[in-house]
């Protein structure tokens, strides 16, 4: 009787260490995880998590890469939106007569988190000199953005500007039609799109390919 007892309770002991191990409940379950956004304040993690879930997950996924870059990003994206004067948004107001456009495309989305809408032109002036305007724009917003022609027509967020690259200048604003002067020297021919390219973490925000 003894030893009966005794290996009841050696078996139920195996069964509470064999349980503890492997935890069978857990299949039926749910384990929901709601991390905070690392290195930002309070209201700048509540701002965070009001986004679209696409572009928290995309933000996650990079501060796991580069922590500071995806903070970086983060806290631009939350950010007012930086909007052209609208000065800024005419054509030069000293040309009377139609520019003619030499090349156009249209701007794309990279990722969640990296995108633009909108259209780039090239346009010649009446004076010869050329210009590249941007209309019914809007970026996501980020760190450092500035605007380049490139010879290749990126659409990967770190696909690079490719060689001969030419730096425009810092993007004037995420939101507003704005000019940019395309230097006289420049064969555009040789040039296949216009990028927007955050400087620091070498990230393209968005692409516009010339059409053919």
């Amino acid at each position: 009787m003894q030893r009966r007892f005794l290996l009841i309770i050696v078996v139920t002991a195996a069964a509470v260490v064999a349980l503890a191990i492997t935890q069978p409940w857990l299949y039926f379950v749910n384990r929901e995880v709601n991390e905070a956004f690392p290195g930002m304040t309070a209201e700048q993690r509540e701002a965070v998590s009001n986004m679209p879930e696409a572009e928290k997950r995309a933000l996650l996924d990079m501060a796991k890469e580069n922590r500071e870059m995806a903070e970086q990003t983060a806290m631009a994206q939350i950010g007012a939106d930086a909007v052209v004067p609208q000065a800024e948004q005419a054509m030069p107001p000293e040309m009377p007569a139609e520019p003619v456009a030499l090349a156009q495309g249209s701007f794309i989305d990279i990722d969640p988190i990296h995108g633009a809408v909108g259209s780039a032109t090239v346009y010649e002036l009446p004076d010869g000199s050329r210009v590249l305007r941007f209309e019914n724009f809007r970026s996501k917003n980020g760190p450092d953005l500035h605007v380049y022609l490139s010879t290749e027509a990126p659409t990967s967020t770190f696909a690079g500007l490719g060689e001969n690259e030419v730096h425009l200048g810092a993007l004037k604003g995420n939101v507003g039609n704005q000019n940019y002067a395309v230097p006289a020297e420049i064969d555009l021919s040789q040039y296949r799109s216009v990028v927007i390219y955050c400087v620091p973490f070498k990230v393209v925000f968005s692409t516009a390919a010339f059409s053919a």
